[in-house]
């Protein structure tokens, strides 16, 4: 635990040091050589390994399904292009559903003694008010939302991981090249500051997210949404009298996320779907402008942003590939499915789709042969899920999302979603997605089936939902 929270220090302090000015300088000159190499070029290759699993991409997704491997005894290799984990505005919030999954590893009592602060309660502001969703009301063990730093918890899951001899984390490592032989994946070739690694496998994994090199090499091509807006983010301190936890403020075209850090709010300003340039042509004072007026308590605040260099534009997308996998390639996460962060489903999604394959997989790993038909129930287990909670956000962004961004129109909540009933649909949703995942024990290797009857009602009641929602907004 110390050495976790050592290791977590150090990449704060080198946030302010030349670590990723030299890094930076590393991926430069990795582009350039990316572009003057031809296809089939020959590498010298430094040395050639040999594993069961290569797991390409050290998120959430990757770190949580390589610790589940290597506590089986699989060897496994994480790759991780960056030389740390620490990226400004990842998502921060563990769902319900992770830390029941952290539990069963016996990970959460540890993983929960580090700083975080807990989101139990969403409201709508203002005369909304009413439609409170509470978290409280979960029947769980853990009825909240833990906020932690993405870069904390993947120190700490992959610090737990390398307690077994079977798992090596390789930083800096960048995959340029599939290794394939008679049709079928057999390893990949990295790239890292001293040269060209070559390893080999039976299954690689990618769980290098939004824009995955593996899912580029493979040449698949994901079926695009084109959600109606893009998001900039940015950081204002907090107050000792400021609320904790989720708001969502909405108000003259304008909507605002604000999710609580320990020292900062970190801010997601919704704008419509490429007008990032006219956003930025009007000037920074007018961000900070209709910042103040949406947000009349950070008023005092917004001097804070000085320089653009201090906002991040996300466009946002969502995605989902036809087909997850090759012989000897699976993709899980956001290479598979990109999620919206609309939502906020991305890293209970990627997560649970590690936790199956890892369920799935462990067997055929073990045995030393993984077939397609393997790959092929991850993804019939987990597509369904996905494609369910992208139809949930899509309706919602294109609906109430457009229509809070419409600086003409008139944003109001459905009255509806003030129902006693419908009001515990959303708790559900946002605490456990559809079918949540579990861990197989020894003695059960097949799904819990006390949880498919409440899975069912989930399905029925999302159902439900979903068209109540469409009949509410066709009269808008």
């Amino acid at each position: 635990m110390a050495e976790v929270l050592r290791k977590d220090a150090q990449i704060t302090e080198r946030n302010a040091g030349g670590h990723r000015k030299r890094y930076r300088r590393m991926r430069k000159e990795d582009h350039s050589l990316e572009h003057a190499q031809t296809p089939g070029q020959i590498h010298e290759i430094r040395d050639v390994q040999q594993t069961r699993c290569i797991v390409v991409g050290a998120g959430p997704a990757g770190a949580v399904l390589s610790f589940m491997l290597a506590r089986k005894g699989i060897d496994v290799m994480l790759l991780e292009s960056h030389l740390d984990f620490d990226r400004d505005f990842r998502g921060d919030t563990l769902h319900p559903s992770i830390l029941e999954v952290m539990d069963e590893l016996g990970l959460a009592d540890r993983l929960l003694q580090f700083p975080h602060t807990k989101l139990n309660l969403v409201a709508p502001p203002g005369a909304f008010a009413q439609l409170r969703f509470d978290l409280h009301e979960l029947k769980t063990k853990f009825p909240y939302v833990a906020m932690m730093p993405q870069t904390r918890f993947l120190a700490f899951i992959t610090s737990e991981a390398q307690r077994f001899p079977s798992f090596h984390l390789v930083m800096g490592a960048r995959v340029e090249e599939l290794i394939e032989e008679e049709g079928q994946v057999r390893g990949v070739r990295y790239r890292a500051h001293d040269g060209w690694h070559e390893v080999r496998a039976h299954l690689v994994v990618g769980t290098d997210g939004r824009f995955s090199r593996l899912r580029k090499l493979a040449g698949f091509e994901p079926l695009a949404s084109s959600p109606p807006m893009d998001v900039l983010w940015l950081r204002l301190s907090r107050s000792p009298d400021d609320p904790h936890g989720l708001m969502a403020l909405f108000g003259r075209g304008r909507a605002l996320i604000f999710l609580e850090r320990e020292d900062h709010w970190q801010i997601g300003y919704l704008i419509g779907k490429g007008t990032y340039q006219q956003v930025h042509a009007a000037g920074l004072e007018a961000l900070r402008q209709a910042i103040a007026e949406t947000a009349p308590a950070f008023a005092d605040r917004v001097t804070e942003l000085r320089d653009w260099k201090q906002v991040s534009m996300l466009s946002v997308e969502a995605n989902r590939l036809p087909r997850w996998y090759r012989p000897g390639l699976l993709l899980l996460g956001d290479a598979a499915h990109v999620m919206s962060p609309a939502g906020g489903n991305g890293i209970n999604y990627a997560i649970m789709d590690a936790v199956a394959a890892a369920n799935l997989l462990t067997a055929p790993l073990q045995a030393g042969q993984v077939t397609v038909a393997d790959l092929a129930r991850v993804q019939r287990r987990r597509e369904w899920p996905t494609r369910v909670i992208q139809a949930i956000v899509n309706l919602m962004q294109d609906r109430l999302l457009k229509a809070a961004l419409d600086p003409a129109g008139s944003f109001t909540f459905p009255s509806f979603l003030g129902w006693p009933l419908v009001r515990k649909l959303p708790p559900l949703l946002f605490g456990f997605g559809i079918r949540p995942e579990h861990v197989w024990s020894e003695t059960r290797h097949g799904p819990n089936w006390s949880h498919v009857g409440t899975w069912i009602a989930g399905m029925v009641a999302a159902f439900v939902g979903i068209q109540l929602l469409r009949r509410f907004l066709r009269r808008l």
